[in-house]
């Protein structure tokens, strides 16, 4: 009878386990989902605050291409990533990319900055960092409109000798008791335009076999 008995509660416990593991699973695979359709909606949120969606007939999320390991440096990546690149009737008109400025005051600013066609930026965001809550982290849209000031800047717009804060002798404001962070945003963001310049026809030239084709989306 006690043998019968461990028996059947082995049984009863093995089963038990079986349907909280599948359960388990279930849960995980749908959280997982949500989870996942989450951040997608997120970066899409994200990149169309730089390049509208009223501007392209692309989806910005699919439509990528993988930074040239050249780039890394200078975008302060240290391992691979994508650029969104954003079309109008098959051209591309603008390319968002990726880039750390890895001299904050508190250390990496995370930066999502879009570059139009004609070498203008289309926007900059900061998108994760440790800054001086009050004095740094006014690079966050939601605390200042700082970062604004970048927008439709280019390389001839301030001169490149002028991409500084103005404590520095350049054309962009610093905030009132911290110069630290817009000093290294500034840097990066010309850095990022220099790039993109160095490497235009890689990030806006569709080449004649793949444009019809989606050869050249990932």
């Amino acid at each position: 009878m006690l043998g019968a008995s461990i028996s059947k509660n082995s049984v009863l416990l093995g089963l038990f386990a079986l349907v909280t593991a599948g359960i388990l699973a279930v849960t995980h695979s749908g959280t997982k989902e949500r989870i996942q359709a989450a951040e997608r909606a997120a970066a899409a949120r994200a990149l169309n605050e730089l390049v509208p969606s009223s501007r392209i007939d692309n989806d910005l999320l699919a439509d990528t291409l993988p930074i040239p390991e050249a780039m890394w440096p200078a975008l302060g990546l240290e391992e691979g990533e994508k650029i969104h690149r954003a079309r109008k009737e098959d051209e591309v008109i603008a390319v968002i990319l990726p880039a750390v400025a890895p001299d904050g005051y508190s250390g990496d600013i995370r930066l999502l900055i879009g570059v139009n066609r004609d070498g203008s930026l289309a926007g900059v965001r900061a998108l994760s960092h440790k800054e001086t809550a009050g004095l740094g982290d006014k690079i966050d849209l939601a605390k200042s409109d700082w970062i604004l000031g970048f927008n439709g800047k280019s390389l001839q717009n301030p001169a490149r000798e002028q991409w500084k804060v103005k404590k520095d002798g350049g054309a962009f404001d610093q905030f009132t008791g911290a110069t630290i962070t817009p000093r290294a945003v500034t840097a990066q963001v010309k850095r990022a335009l220099e790039q993109v310049e160095q490497q235009r026809a890689l990030l806006f030239e569709i080449p004649t076999d793949s444009a019809n084709n989606g050869d050249s989306h990932e």
